[in-house]
């Protein structure tokens, strides 16, 4: 595993989500309204659009062009008009970071 490094854990406010870049690629991380930390690809299957200027809700992103919907713990397309699912990542806090498997 490849565990790298995205933030310090309070950077992230539960039920909210930021962009992280690395690598070439654009990944959103998310905290749950429980403090859980869960990554997907950054970019809409839909349009490409960043998520991480979207809306968490539950445990749901919401797109901030079309209004699509992910479940952002399974990548699950929710809502029209995505119906590709996003990739997800494994995520977890360690000594108080954020990290994610890539």
């Amino acid at each position: 595993m490849t565990w790298v490094s995205v933030c310090p854990e309070g950077e992230i406010d539960p039920e909210d989500v930021i962009r992280f870049d690395h690598g070439g690629r654009t990944y959103a991380v998310y905290r749950s309204a429980a403090g859980e930390p869960f990554a997907t690809d950054g970019l809409c299957t839909h349009e490409k659009v960043h998520l991480s200027d979207g809306l968490v809700m539950d445990d749901t992103i919401e797109c901030p062009k079309h209004n699509g919907r992910f479940n952002y713990r399974t990548g699950a397309p929710l809502r029209a008009p995505v119906c590709v699912a996003l990739a997800t990542y494994p995520a977890r806090i360690n000594d108080g970071q954020i990290e994610v498997d890539l």
